[in-house]
């Protein structure tokens, strides 16, 4: 199991003009501390118009700057939003990070949503097919040193697409998973998985029965199967119990306050969230057993390992 960051840049609006800058160095002054600490890898959001929610609308950019801040931490686009932008594009921006960085990128794949795609003139009836579309293309364009395409959104001569990835064959690819449908087809195409923990445990479990299902007959659209499988949570490190449940308190209310959509008729989420996972490191291990107990016998195995008990934690 590998430790990572997601990054949606946020920024609270409250009142004021956001400090663009500040957010900007205090970002990349985090993913060096991440790096210098031993975290595994580091994700960023590709988001639009979502003020004071993601600051986050070209994460390539930062990668540049990340590439010569840090030396082992992986980077990874979490994701880009295939339907926005013309294969080739993303494949010489990827194909740069990954020079940039010596090898270190994970290219993460998705749709986005119909507000911030009809911003950009995308009619969100045709993102789904512009993503199957862009998915083959891009790695055949990796991988060909002339490409040339003929489909249904995007034509292309035949062209010497420079550069290609560090990474031999390319890198690591992924879909971000929300409905069961997009956990088959990430295992379909032969790729990994983005997804959330802040699921129910037995919807969750039956995602990944869905996908180690598919995967078996997969046609993968790379040159290699990447079953990788990345969930994130949110979280909150401090020292002390009540302490920490304190100050992220008014961070969880503004992210899962009433005005979002994803909310509504659950005035008490936030609650409900600090009260299930919230606590010291002895605290979250006593309650991590209710998810053990739902676990396969190789997570089990590693849990028996590091000496969490599945007997622990509410039923």
């Amino acid at each position: 199991m590998k430790f990572g960051l997601l990054f949606e840049m946020q920024r609270p609006y409250e009142g004021t003009e956001i400090d663009w800058n500040a957010l900007y160095r205090e970002t990349l002054d985090q993913c060096e501390l991440a790096d210098q600490v031993g975290f595994d890898n580091l994700w960023f959001v590709e988001h639009h118009f979502l003020f004071g929610f993601s600051g986050s609308p070209c994460p390539e950019v930062m990668f540049g700057a990340l590439s010569q801040r840090t030396k082992n931490i992986r980077i990874g686009f979490g994701v880009s939003v295939l339907p926005n932008h013309h294969p080739i594009r993303v494949a010489e921006r990827v194909a740069m990070v990954d020079q940039l960085t010596n090898g270190r990128v994970e290219f993460g794949t998705g749709r986005s949503n119909a507000y911030e795609q009809v911003g950009q003139g995308i009619d969100p009836r045709e993102t789904r097919e512009r993503w199957e579309e862009a998915i083959e293309m891009i790695p055949q364009i990796w991988q060909s040193e002339e490409f040339s395409w003929e489909g249904k959104f995007w034509n292309v001569p035949p062209r010497r697409v420079l550069p290609k990835p560090f990474q031999k064959p390319h890198p690591r690819m992924y879909l971000a998973c929300t409905q069961t449908d997009s956990f088959r087809l990430a295992a379909q195409k032969g790729i990994g998985v983005l997804s959330s923990a802040s699921y129910a445990v037995d919807i969750l479990k039956e995602h990944v029965k869905v996908y180690r299902d598919a995967i078996k007959d997969a046609d993968p659209v790379g040159a290699e199967i990447n079953d990788y499988w990345a969930n994130n949570v949110h979280s909150f490190c401090g020292k002390d119990d009540q302490a920490a449940k304190e100050l992220c308190a008014k961070s969880m209310k503004t992210f899962f306050g009433p005005d979002k959509p994803y909310i509504q008729g659950r005035i008490n989420a936030y609650e409900e969230l600090l009260e299930s996972w919230g606590g010291v490191p002895d605290n979250l291990k006593a309650d991590f057993g209710r998810w053990l107990r739902q676990s396969d016998d190789e997570h089990k195995t590693q849990a028996a390992e590091a000496g969490i008990s599945l007997d622990s934690g509410p039923g």
